[in-house]
Order: C-alpha cells, then structure tokens, then sequence
C-alpha cells in the first residue's frame, strides 16, 4: 500500500495514532417462518424495537446538542415510518419473522430511495443505520459501531451515522478517516462542530490494517500511513505552528492591510451559542431554524418560536444575527409542509417554495422573529433559502414587511440562476448570502453526500468561484453585502481567496474561526485578490487551490 493516500481534508487539525475499524457488518437475520398465531406478538416486537431505536437516537441527539440533535431526530423519524411499519406488519402477517420483516422492508425501502434521485440517495447510509440498530435489538445482539478501547486511535469506516458521529469521545478519537462521503455530508459538519481532524472520500481506506499507525491532516486531506519519525516531527511542528498562530491572533476579521472581514458563526439553536462566543464570533451568518420543526408533527407554536429565538439574539448585542427560514424539502420533509409524492424532491417545492405554498407557516415565524428582536440591540437580518429569481425575492420581501418584521430582509444564493441575475435579485431584497454548499449541488448536478461526486461538491471549482464573484460584484455594484455562509468559509486558504472576490463577510463552523481570522490576518487584500484571479483561472479544483496557494505564498 501507499505511504501517502490523498482524501478530501474536512476539519482542521492533525491526529497520528493506530487504527480501527468501525464495526459495520450488515446484520442479515435467517429468513425464518412463523404460526399465524406467533405474528401478534412479532408485530409488537417489531414495534417496541422501532421504538426504542428512536428514543435512543432522540436520547444521543440531546446529549449532543447543536447540529447533531437536529440531524439525530431526522433519523429518528425513519424508525417510526408509518408505511415503513406498515410494510414490516405486512410481512409478518404472512409468516415473516420481526427480524426478517424488518430487514426486507428496509431493504424495499432503501431500494425505493436508491432510484428516488441523488438528495434521497444520500439518505441510504442513515436508513441502513436505523435499520441495523432495530434488527440488533430484535436479534439481541451488539449493534455495530464505534469499536471499544481503552487507547486512543483513528477510527475508519466506511462511512459514518450521523447517531455515532455525535457522540464520539474527541480524547478516544484522535481523528477518523472514511471512504465515502463529502466536504458537505452530515459526518464531516459533525467532525467540524467536535473539532476532530477528520478525512473523507478516501478510496482504499478500509484497507489500511488495524494497528496500523496513520497520520491523519484535516486541513489538506492528507495520510501518511506508518509515517517515519521525521514525518512525525514535521507534521508537529506544522500543527504546533499553527496553534502558535491562533493564539496569537484575535479580534475581528482583518486583513493585514486593515480590510474588515468579520467572521460569523453558523449555529443551529441555542445549544451552539457557547461555542460561537467563545471562538470570538462576531455575530451569527446562518441560524438554521430547522431544529424547531424537525419533529415533523406540527410547525411550533408563535410563542415557542419566539422564546428559541430570543435566546439566540440575546448572545449577541450589538452583534449582527442572520437567520434563515424554515428550509424543508428535498433530504428535510415535514409532514405538514412538504408533499411525499415528489419524483425528485431535490427539484421541487423546498426551501422558500415550500413557505410560500404554506404562508402561514412562513407569517408565523416571521411574526415571532419580530417579537424576539423587540427591544433588543441587535442587528437582525432574515433571508430566505432557494431564491431563484426576483420575483422569489420580491415574495419574500413583501412577506416579511406584513409581518411587520423591522430587520433587513435577503436571499440566499444556492440555485446558478439566483448569481447569473444577483443585481434583480438585489432590487428587491438588501443583503445575498451564498450557500455554497447546495450551490455546488445544483452548479454541478452532483449530491453532497454522495463520495463518488465529491470532486465536484469541492468549493475550490473554478466554476463556483465564477458564481461567487458573479453575486459578489453585484452587490458591491448595488451598494449592499454579499456574504457566504456555506462551509467554503471554514478553509483558511479558501477564505482569503472568497474575500479577493469580493464577499463581504465569513459564516463557518465555531471551530474554524481561529483558523480563519489567523490566516487572513498574514496577507492583504491586494494579495488576496491576486489570489483569486488565479483560482478562477484554473481549470479544475486542485490547480485553483495550488494556484492561490502560490500567490499567498509568495512563490
């Protein structure tokens, strides 16, 4: 095997230790008969085992916090599938043993998401996951998972479940390494949120033996298996300069040169206020609203909206707070807002389309972020996910203003047509915000948690870039910002390079605000503008990220 293997870099840090395997073997009971008699008692097996998998996914989402409980109690609905349990009762009452009836009717399910376009595609690893935690209690057995030690080590797998991502111990887990998956998939913002150097979309990775000693980079993607002693000491020196540099910086976003970049913190409830604070957020660039709804029973109540979002408001006086509506659809249904029948969810009614086609739900909302800011001094700014063109935007605008709503209302740019014509957006609405996340998604026609694409999810992509500069000179020609809220931020490099563009301000993770702010405060905006040109004028992601390299530094 190799000595240097090449993944995709997705939290920053450096982690060297032995390797071990995830436990992930597919747990396929014996295709067993059952009495007509037997089936009551195994349908309610199959029930109590459904439910007991789903508190405890609900359970790990709690003690998480942040963006894991929100992904956590998404998964917890696939346990508790109507037409999935109806499937399982079905099979049962034809002799199908719980174990047996479980397994098939996943099996049929997992194949119906397969084919359902690539957003529902990516959702298989999480089905396969429920499925194998309901099918080990049936069967009594251990579920697969995180392996035991008592030493630390890096962890490979596959790929990882959302429910054993967010409860990783960062003093056992040095780093983790898979073989699928992407920058954007919900194992590497997991990673980023515990602040564990992690690696995916490396091929070969289940290859690397157990015990093996691996060196793992989260900021270039790099592993170096069984690394000599100077390798080690290299990559020390490396990690403890850049420390050196972390702690040596603070205050807000600058360049060298004295150019304002403030750097902002994406939360996703309250819970992850902490975090932002303390990393020296300067404000909030996305709150996700989604973790309110995610139980998929009703939309909250006005009151209960409002107190949630006091609490985020309140971390930051004086400081600018961004809060994006309700985005379901696509790999986010809800019951009460989004339809079940949609051939390709990804390309129908999600984000703002949905809220426009409930207005009730978005005027709810909208009148509880009025109530939650009253009296406050903050700089409150709403946006709406998946604008497409001006008259999404005009919609938007006039939603919020009869909410009475006193904040500046803006758009997100995701979808290419909503760059191609940023300055018609931008007559309507006083801020753009880029996620370049389903940017790239849409740019490219390539699923963000499918490894396979993920060359084509990278943000370096000459392509984005161009995008990204298309918004970002249409709001400096309008007057009005342009930030980017995607987790292009949270690269160092890459930052430097979104600021040459001409982005206004920097949303990321907690944990990638020290990196951020220490790098952009060793280069100018001159330096940084030279950077960008020669990304944008490369032909593909790693000639534009060598190229800005280059530039910054000095070669």
């Amino acid at each position: 095997m190799e000595t240097r293997l090449q993944g995709v870099g997705v939290s920053h840090g450096v982690a060297i230790g032995e390797v071990r395997h995830m436990g992930t073997a597919v747990l396929e009971p014996p295709a067993g008969q059952i009495s007509p008699e037997e089936a009551p008692r195994e349908v309610g097996r199959a029930r109590q085992a459904a439910e007991a998998v789903a508190a405890d996914l609900v359970a790990r989402g709690t003690l998480a916090g942040g963006e894991a409980q929100a992904v956590l109690e998404a998964q917890s609905l696939m346990a508790l599938d109507p037409e999935l349990l109806a499937d399982v009762e079905r099979r049962i009452g034809v002799g199908a043993t719980a174990a047996r009836a479980v397994f098939d009717a996943f099996a049929a399910y997992r194949a119906l998401l397969a084919g359902a376009g690539e957003y529902l595609a990516g959702r298989v690893a999480d089905l396969d996951d429920v499925r194998n935690r309901i099918v080990a209690r049936l069967l009594g057995v251990p579920i697969p998972g995180v392996p035991d030690s008592d030493e630390p080590y890096v962890l490979i797998a596959r790929d990882l479940a959302p429910a054993d991502t967010a409860l990783l111990d960062p003093s056992l887990v040095l780093g983790f390494i898979t073989e699928e998956g992407g920058p954007t998939s919900h194992s590497a913002i997991l990673a980023r949120a515990l602040g564990v150097p992690a690696v995916v979309a490396l091929a070969g990775a289940g290859q690397i033996a157990e015990g093996m000693v691996v060196a793992v980079d989260g900021s270039t993607g790099e592993i170096l298996v069984n690394p000599t002693g100077e390798e080690r000491a290299a990559l020390a020196r490396a990690s403890a300069e850049r420390r050196a540099a972390l702690a040596d910086t603070t205050g807000p976003g600058a360049t060298s040169d004295g150019h304002k970049v403030p750097l902002l913190a994406n939360v996703g409830g309250p819970a992850d206020v902490p975090a932002a604070v303390e990393a020296g957020a300067e404000g909030v660039g996305l709150f996700r609203t989604e973790f309110l709804f995610i139980d998929g029973e009703r939309a909250p109540s006005e009151d209960e909206q409002t107190a949630a979002y006091r609490q985020v408001l309140e971390a930051f006086p004086e400081g600018r707070v961004v809060v994006r509506v309700l985005d379901a659809g696509a790999d986010k249904p809800l019951p009460f807002l989004t339809a079940d029948d949609e051939p390709n969810p990804a390309l129908g009614v999600r984000g703002l389309r949905a809220l426009l086609a409930h207005p009730d739900v978005l005027d709810t909302q909208l009148r509880a972020l009025a109530r939650a800011a009253e009296g406050l001094p903050v700089y409150l700014e709403v946006m709406a996910p998946m604008v497409a063109d001006r008259a999404d935007a005009k919609a938007f605008a006039e939603a919020c203003r009869a909410a009475g709503l006193h904040a500046k209302y803006g758009a997100m740019v995701e979808i290419p047509s909503a760059a191609l014509r940023a300055r018609a957006v931008l007559q309507e609405v006083e801020f753009l915000s880029l996620g370049t996340n389903d940017l790239a998604q849409y740019t490219f026609a390539a699923d963000r948690q499918v490894g396979a694409v993920a060359r084509l999810q990278d943000p370096w992509q000459p392509a984005l870039l161009d995008l990204v500069a298309l918004a970002a000179e249409a709001a400096k020609a309008e007057g009005k910002s342009c930030g980017v809220c995607g987790e292009a931020a949270a690269d160092p490099l890459l930052a430097c390079v979104l600021t040459g563009l001409g982005v206004t301000s920097l949303s990321m993770g907690p944990s990638a605000i020290p990196y951020v702010r220490a790098t952009l405060a060793k280069h100018t905006l001159a330096q940084c503008e030279r950077a960008a040109a020669a990304a944008r004028a490369a032909d593909n992601a790693a000639d534009a990220r060598t190229a800005a390299q280059a530039v910054l530094s000095g070669e």
